[in-house]
C-alpha cells in the first residue's frame, strides 16, 4: 500500500526472499514518484555488480538509474537535499549503518524506499532488516514461488559452497523455496524426498 501523507518523512520496507519481485516493486514506487513529479534518488551498493555499475536492475530486467555508494554513510554524503524521495535497493549489502541513515532521512522530511532480503541463507533475520521493519511506516513482504514444489517461497536457497555471509550471485547460485524444501546453508539434495531416485517394482 502506498502512503499518502503531508510534508513529513516515513520510511516503507519491501522485504522477501530472493526472486519474490522486491527491485520491480522498489522500482515500481519510485517511477510512481516521478509520475508525481517529485524528486527522486535511488541508491545501490557498489558491491552488487550481477547486472548492471549504475542501475538497480530486478530479475525480470526493469531498470532504473541508481547511485553506487560504498556504504550507507556515503550516501549522505551524495544526497541531493532537494530531494523527496529516497531509493535503496540491496539494504542487506550495507549492514547496520543502513537504519541510522534511513532515520535521518525520514526525520528532514524524506520518503524513504528500501528493499533487501529478510532472512539469509541460514533463514536467520539479515541485518539491517529486522530493525528497519521496527522503524518503518509501511512494510510489504513478497513471497516467490518455490523453485522445487511450486509452494509459496519465503526462503532463499544457497546452492554453492561458501561460510559467508554475503555471496553474490543471482539464478544458478540461488533458488526461491518453501518451508518444506529450505535447506538452511549447502543444500542436502540427495535427503530431500523429491530427490530420491525412484525405483521400480
Amino acid at each position: 500500500m502506498d502512503i499518502v501523507t503531508g510534508h513529513i518523512g516515513w520510511i516503507e520496507v519491501v522485504c522477501g526472499p530472493m526472486f519474490s519481485g522486491k527491485s520491480e516493486e522498489l522500482i515500481r514506487r519510485l517511477r510512481r514518484a516521478r509520475i508525481a513529479r517529485k524528486r527522486v534518488q535511488v541508491f545501490k551498493p557498489s558491491i552488487d555488480d550481477r547486472y548492471a555499475l549504475d542501475e538497480i536492475v530486478s530479475h525480470g530486467d526493469q531498470r532504473m538509474k541508481s547511485d553506487v555508494v560504498n556504504s550507507a554513510k556515503e550516501s549522505l554524503e551524495k544526497i541531493d537535499w532537494r530531494t523527496q524521495v529516497v531509493g535503496v535497493d540491496e539494504s542487506n549489502f550495507f549492514g547496520i549503518d543502513l537504519v541510522d541513515v534511513a532515520q535521518q532521512l525520514a526525520d528532514t522530511g524524506k520518503q524513504v524506499i528500501i528493499a533487501g532480503l529478510d532472512t539469509d541463507y541460514l533463514g536467520r533475520p539479515f541485518t539491517p532488516m529486522p530493525e528497519l521493519l521496527c522503524l518503518a511506516e509501511s512494510i510489504t513482504k513478497t513471497l516467490a514461488i518455490c523453485m522445487r514444489c511450486g509452494n509459496p517461497a519465503k526462503h532463499t536457497q544457497r546452492l554453492v559452497e561458501s561460510n559467508d555471509l554475503i555471496v553474490v550471485g543471482a539464478a544458478g547460485m540461488y533458488e526461491a523455496r518453501c518451508r518444506r524444501c529450505f535447506e538452511p546453508g549447502i543444500p542436502r539434495q540427495e535427503l530431500m524426498d523429491f530427490a530420491k531416485p525412484v525405483r521400480s517394482s
